[in-house]
């Protein structure tokens, strides 16, 4: 399904709607050029899992784990890595709940993975017109509210 999002804040809403609807176990797969609204698509993910402590892009950490929401989200961005890199952090510790709390993954630059879990949900966000984004979202052996095309 297809969402045009109008501005900054459309995104942002996007992500409470996620963050309101999603189950622990989740995993978001996040795509899109540099400034297509990634991070912020997580803030609000955050926001929806009522999460206070502000979200940053974990760039040059990696990963950002805040557990004091709801449920768990770990945020992860892999701008930085190649494939092999990725390999070694053992990814599936945050989706199958291994050593962690399990929670929701947002993991950022996903097209860098040389592997996805078994359900996911695919998120492409893309620029529009006059500073608008379109969201792409795919679910893979999972389900999404229908409700969110009315975001």
């Amino acid at each position: 399904m297809k969402i045009h999002l109008v501005d900054t804040q459309a995104t942002l809403n996007l992500g409470i709607f996620l963050g309101q609807t999603l189950t622990t176990g989740t995993v978001i797969l996040l795509a899109g050029d540099l400034g297509a609204g990634k991070t912020t698509l997580v803030q609000g993910l955050g926001k929806g899992l009522d999460i206070t402590e502000p979200i940053v892009s974990p760039t040059f950490t990696l990963i950002n784990e805040y557990t004091e929401g709801r449920i768990p989200l770990y945020h992860l961005d892999l701008y930085r890595l190649d494939p092999q890199e990725v390999v070694n952090l053992n990814l599936e510790t945050y989706w199958e709940g291994i050593e962690v709390i399990p929670g929701i993954v947002a993991i950022e630059w996903s097209e860098r993975m040389p592997y996805k879990p078994s359900s996911y949900i695919d998120v492409l966000l893309t620029y529009g017109d006059e500073g608008s984004r379109q969201a792409e979202i795919i679910p893979f052996n999972c389900t999404i509210s229908e409700s969110i095309t009315t975001i």
